[in-house]
């Protein structure tokens, strides 16, 4: 079987997705291949939080952009994806007290509704909190989670009633050149061919990248999730936080259920083998976040503790995503290596990848700092907190 399109999309997680509706919007023809299934694996298992604090300008107007997508998801998608607006706190410790304060002035200065708040307003906001140690909070109302499964799928739905075909259980085993132009690419059982071919896939982004001999800096790198359900008097949804004391983070989810993890550089050094890795909790893990949740929301320590899970991040050098062309004018396009915090900016990643392909970006949503050859260069991408998962 071979068949003709205007662009290939390996990967069907929520960057294939997104980008495949945002291309079937603008009449291309498209397809996406996935070697399981829609948003299995690192997609339906993200924490799907969705926030705007970031501490550069450009990551910060991404997630704006993409919190108005959600925001407006069955006017834009045509169905549900699960959003809950519970708001969003993080809490700094005396040394990113003024990069917090940076960082609020940058997003509240592109319109981002967000706020320094005092401990007695965090107090009022979540009582249950221990604040003993507290320096400094800030406070998104608009922000909270979305079901990343449902999500996904509903951007796939979306481009196929654009005419994108998807097919699942279809691994891609190699990319077809011509004169240093992609053609397209084979599978198993079939060829697809076309001019554009886009590398959507995440934690295997250098796998992909490597059938062309492209080198791309992304690590898979393990890590675990671990869900909670609280105690009696508890049930009610709560903000999600971000705790840089205790290097953690928690969300609420449906039925009384914590989802929470850690923030924690080391985390790029758990590279592992996409393909076969141990997807179970560790109990030093269970333990170690038990501890740190508990000296923040104390009452967790008589929680329900559920099974939890381990996934997957994409991590490049400085945790920001590659987005670029390569090899140059091929129609090899790199989208992959969000480092944990792609989910909440896929809305606005399928415009810019639409933008890259066509040629347009919009100055607003520059892909090109996603460039490969910032690395180089010395201008990898850093922010002001030490754990670079923030951005």
């Amino acid at each position: 079987m071979s068949k003709s399109y205007d662009a290939i999309i390996i990967g069907a997680g929520i960057m294939g997705c997104c980008t495949a509706f945002e291309l079937a919007k603008k009449g291309l023809k498209v397809v996406v291949l996935d070697k399981t299934r829609i948003g299995e694996g690192p997609t339906g298992e993200s924490s799907a939080i969705i926030r705007q604090h970031y501490s550069n300008e450009l990551t910060a107007r991404m997630a704006q952009y993409s919190l108005k997508v959600f925001q407006e998801f069955e006017e834009q998608i045509g169905e549900g994806c699960g959003f809950n607006a519970t708001g969003f706190v993080v809490l700094v410790p005396a040394s990113d007290r003024a990069g917090l304060e940076a960082n609020i002035a940058v997003q509240r200065g592109i319109g981002i509704n967000t706020r320094m708040i005092s401990v007695e307003d965090l107090r009022e906001l979540m009582p249950f909190l221990d604040t003993a140690d507290m320096v400094a909070a800030a406070y998104e109302p608009d922000s909270g989670y979305v079901d990343p499964y449902l999500t996904v799928n509903a951007y796939a739905r979306a481009a196929r009633r654009l005419g994108t075909d998807v097919f699942q259980n279809t691994t891609v085993s190699s990319i077809l050149f011509d004169a240093g132009k992609v053609t397209g690419v084979r599978t198993v059982d079939a060829v697809f061919y076309a001019p554009v071919v886009v590398n959507c896939t995440g934690a295997w982004g250098a796998q992909v990248a490597a059938m062309v001999g492209v080198t791309l800096p992304i690590d898979a790198c393990r890590v675990q999730v671990s869900l909670l359900r609280r105690p009696p008097g508890h049930e009610a949804p709560h903000p999600v936080v971000v705790d840089l004391v205790h290097a953690s983070y928690f969300r609420s989810d449906a039925g009384g259920v914590t989802v929470a993890g850690l923030i924690d550089p080391a985390e790029a050094k758990n590279i592992v083998d996409p393909d076969n890795y141990r997807k179970q909790t560790d109990f030093e893990f269970v333990s170690d976040l038990g501890e740190r949740l508990t000296k923040r929301y104390p009452a967790l320590e008589h929680s329900e503790i559920l099974e939890g899970f381990a996934s997957l991040y994409a991590v490049t050098p400085d945790w920001h995503p590659i987005m670029d062309e390569i090899p140059p004018a091929s129609g090899f396009f790199q989208c992959s290596g969000f480092s944990g915090h792609g989910f909440k900016l896929a809305p606005a990643v399928g415009v810019m990848t639409v933008d890259m392909i066509i040629g347009t970006p919009d100055p607003g949503l520059d892909h090109r700092a996603f460039r490969l050859s910032r690395f180089e260069e010395g201008k990898a991408i850093h922010g002001s907190y030490e754990f670079s998962i923030l951005g």
